[in-house]
Parts: structure tokens; C-alpha cells; sequence
């Protein structure tokens, strides 16, 4: 039997209502993709509007996913490798601000479970979950203070480094679905593209003041030949920026004894002790013993009282971070560099690398000081002795001219103030010549006329 029309009308219109339903859900998936993809476009936006600065794509990327996802409140955390700080936040009430504990892999927290691994952690009711049953403070503040209920989080992970974390909670009890959570996993994957871009940015720019910085000390280098004071000087300020150091000194190890050569920002009393020769003691010993650097994060857990007297007067003019690197060549010690800070906080591995890469030009520029020193001197002897040589040959028969220029060139080479030659003719010591500052006293004396002469003759010592 064919269909009857009030069946046949009844059909159609559940056709056409199952339709308006698919066109309705396809205008809403439609909408929401469009919805996605202009918020992923707006937050590149951000990031390359935004080169190296984190702030404003954090809390973009942050505020799309929670309007996306139909979510109060979030929060995202970066990690460093050691501890979590949290880089934005949106919905959060003064009194659960005051209520949540600094951010920290602590037992039973988001954190914890993602350094365990986990890359994605749900959960439909938080007043039910393990973590607010134990009394984890984060979930504690969440639900007691906060109202939250159902909440999602993503890791932020390069490889298997943790980066950071997202996280975004409803007060109500509604899961957030597989849909929204990979929407948010999208907005990870961009939060790690910005913070290995910002990386990379920042390790370039670093890479770049090095550089320059490095040619600038090899240029004072350059310029200054055998004169190191102007090349510590710019040693120090050079390393001191990129450390970001507030004060510090180079100080040369010599005879037994340190003594500062040059200093950046130091307080002038502190200065003044620096520059007199001081013994080794303290933290020199462990310099002596071999170590690589001396590295104290706070100097404030130090007793003044014991300290050396270069350290007290550190302790007493408020410095509380200490790096101290040597300088060495071939084992030996030649002295230290060091750099300070006014507050505790460790210098990091970088820093120290970077401090140990002027210290090494600190040395170079004190061999190549020594090494031109060392040429100059033997250049001035060669020239002397040619000078006497010269002299010999012109004066045959006359031995006075040689004694003068032996006496000058010796007092000129040796750095003195006088000297002079003296004979000896098997019975008594006379002068030859003698010079004081550079000026003849006595001339020619012969040794017939020496007892009358002013110059005074000298007995040997008898013979045993």
C-alpha cells in the first residue's frame, strides 16, 4: 500500500528538520573553525609583533583559550629547568591570588605530575580529585576559594624539556571536551613556538654583545701595547654589563702577595684596601687548591668576624652574591677576576663561562705585556752591548770612553739611578766613572792620580 500523505508530509518535515539540524551543525563547526583559526592567527600576530617579549603573547594566547573553550579562569606557568613562575592569569579574584602557593612541583600538584611526565591532565569535578583529598594547597585554594570544578591542562614541552604548563578551569561541573582540549594543546604548541623564538632571540643578541664586547677589549688590547690598565679596566666593565654584576676588581697575583690593578664601581673605602698587597686567605686557598671558580650565592650566610679582611670589607659594604674566577696560565695562578652582586641571586652557568672568557683575555693581554717587555729588554741589551762595541773600536787607546758607556747603558737597562765602574789593580779599588741620576760625578780618573783625586781607594780584604 502506498504511504498516506499525512505520512508522507510527516516524513518530509523530519527530512527537513534533520537538514536544518546538519546546516546548523555545520554552520556551528564552520563558525568555531573560523573562530580557532582567527585566534591562532591574531596570537602570530602577537608573537611577531612582539620579538623576544613573552608578556603579551602569554596573555594572548591565555585569554583566546579560555573564551574558546567556555572556561572562567587559567593560568600559564613557564619552568626553567628548576622552578615555576607564573607568566599570565585571567580570572582570578584577589582573595584566591592571596590564597594560592607560589607555583612549584610540591606532591599531588599539576606541576609534580607534569615533571613526572604527564602532558595532559583532565579532570571533571576538582572536589573529587585525589589532589584536593590530600590537601594540596593549589587545589585546596582552587575549589575552596576559587569555585573551580572541572579543569584541563596541557604541558608545554620542546622535546622532552618542560617549558611550562596551561591550565584553564570552569566553576561548574562540565568536562571539557577532546575538541577543546586539543584546541588548547594547539595554543601550547604556540606558547613553545614564542619561547623558543624568544630564546633563540635572546642567545643571538647575547652571542652578538659577546662578540662585540670581545673585540672591543681586543682592540683596547691592540692599541695599548705592554700597557694593561686601560686593558683590565675595560675588561671588567665589559664583563660586569653582561653579567649583569653591580661591582668587582681584577686583582694580580705577584710575590707572595694579591693586589688589585683595577676596579669597576667599587666602593672607594673597599677600593683603597683592595689596592694594597694583601695575603692569600679565604676563598684564595680554594684558587690555590685548583678549583675553577669560587661561587658563593650569598655571602650573608658568612660570619664577618672570620672572614679574610678582603672578604669582611665585601660582607660590610652589602655584596651577596660572589663569582671569582682565576687567572691562570700553564697551572700557575696570576690573579682572579671577580664579579658582585647587591643581592642573592647565583650567577648562571652562562654568566660564569662568560667571566671566564675575559679572564682568559685578562691573561692574554698579560703575556703579550710580558712577551713585549721581554723583547723590548732584549732589544735595549742588544743595543747597549752594539753601543759598547761601537764604542771599544773608536776608542783604542783610551778605556775611559768604554767605562762611560758601560755605566750608562747598565744604569739605563737595570732601571737605577746611578752606578758606575770601578778598577782594581790587584792592590786597591778606584773609581772609573760614576753617574747618579744620569749625570756624571767623577770623570776620568787614572790610577796614578786616584789617591789625590776625591775618590776615595778601597782595600780588598786580605787573602787567607
Amino acid at each position: 500500500m502506498s504511504a498516506t500523505p499525512d505520512s508522507t508530509l510527516a516524513d518530509a518535515e523530519q527530512l527537513i528538520a534533520d537538514l536544518q539540524r546538519q546546516l546548523a551543525d555545520c554552520k556551528a563547526e564552520r563558525d568555531e573553525g573560523l573562530q580557532r583559526e582567527t585566534a591562532i592567527a591574531e596570537v602570530l600576530q602577537v608573537i611577531n609583533s612582539s620579538p623576544g617579549d613573552l608578556v603579551p603573547v602569554f596573555d594572548a594566547i591565555l585569554g583566546r583559550a579560555l573564551n574558546l573553550c567556555g572556561a572562567a579562569l587559567g593560568y600559564m606557568l613557564s619552568c626553567d629547568g628548576e622552578s615555576f613562575h607564573r607568566v599570565a592569569s585571567r580570572g582570578f579574584s584577589p582573595a584566591l591570588e592571596a590564597a594560592l602557593p607560589p607555583p612549584g612541583p610540591t606532591p599531588g600538584s599539576l606541576a609534580e605530575r607534569f615533571v613526572r611526565g604527564e602532558n595532559i591532565i583532565c579532570a571533571t569535578n576538582l572536589a573529587e580529585d585525589n589532589a584536593y583529598r590530600v590537601g594540596a594547597p593549589a587545589a585546596r585554594a582552587l575549589v575552596d576559594v576559587g569555585g573551580v570544578r572541572s579543569y584541563a591542562a596541557v604541558a608545554l614541552r620542546s622535546g622532552a624539556r618542560l617549558l611550562g604548563i596551561i591550565a584553564i578551569y570552569r566553576q561548574e561541573v562540565r568536562p571539557f571536551t577532546d575538541k577543546q582540549i586539543a584546541l588548547v594543546q594547539n595554543f601550547a604548541a604556540q606558547a613553545v613556538i614564542a619561547m623558543e623564538n624568544a630564546r633563540l632571540l635572546t642567545e643571538t643578541r647575547e652571542a652578538l654583545e659577546q662578540q662585540t664586547a670581545t673585540a672591543e677589549v681586543l682592540q683596547v688590547i691592540n692599541s695599548s701595547p705592554g700597557h694593561l690598565a686601560p686593558v683590565f679596566e675595560a675588561i671588567l666593565i665589559k664583563a660586569h654589563t653582561l653579567c649583569g654584576a653591580a661591582h668587582g676588581h681584577l686583582t694580580i697575583y705577584e710575590g707572595g702577595d694579591f693586589r688589585a690593578v683595577a676596579t669597576h664601581a667599587v666602593p672607594e673605602s673597599v677600593a683603597e684596601v683592595l689596592r694594597q698587597p694583601f695575603s692569600p686567605g679565604g676563598f684564595h686557598r680554594r684558587m690555590f687548591a685548583g678549583e675553577r671558580v669560587i661561587h658563593v650565592a650569598d655571602l650573608a650566610s658568612f660570619a664577618a668576624t672570620e672572614a679574610h679582611p678582603v672578604e669582611r670589607a665585601a660582607i660590610e659594604h652589602g655584596v651577596r652574591t660572589l663569582l671569582m674566577v682565576p687567572l691562570r696560565k700553564n697551572g700557575s695562578l696570576l690573579g682572579y677576576i671577580t664579579a658582585h652582586r647587591t643581592e642573592a641571586r647565583p650567577f648562571s652557568e652562562q654568566e660564569i663561562t662568560l667571566l671566564e672568557n675575559f679572564a682568559a683575555q685578562a691573561v692574554i693581554a698579560m703575556e703579550n705585556a710580558r712577551l713585549l717587555t721581554e723583547t723590548r729588554e732584549a732589544l735595549e741589551r742588544q743595543t747597549a752591548s752594539a753601543e759598547i762595541l761601537r764604542v771599544i773600536s773608536s776608542s783604542l787607546t783610551d778605556v775611559q770612553p768604554t767605562f762611560d758607556a758601560i755605566a750608562k747603558s747598565a744604569i739605563r737597562i737595570c732601571g737605577a739611578v746611578s752606578g758606575g765602574v770601578f778598577r782594581f789593580d790587584g792592590s786597591q779599588i778606584t773609581v772609573a766613572t760614576l753617574f747618579l741620576r744620569r749625570r756624571k760625578l767623577s770623570a776620568r780618573l787614572s790610577a796614578a792620580s786616584s789617591r789625590s783625586r776625591r775618590a776615595a781607594a778601597v782595600r780588598p780584604p786580605e787573602q787567607s
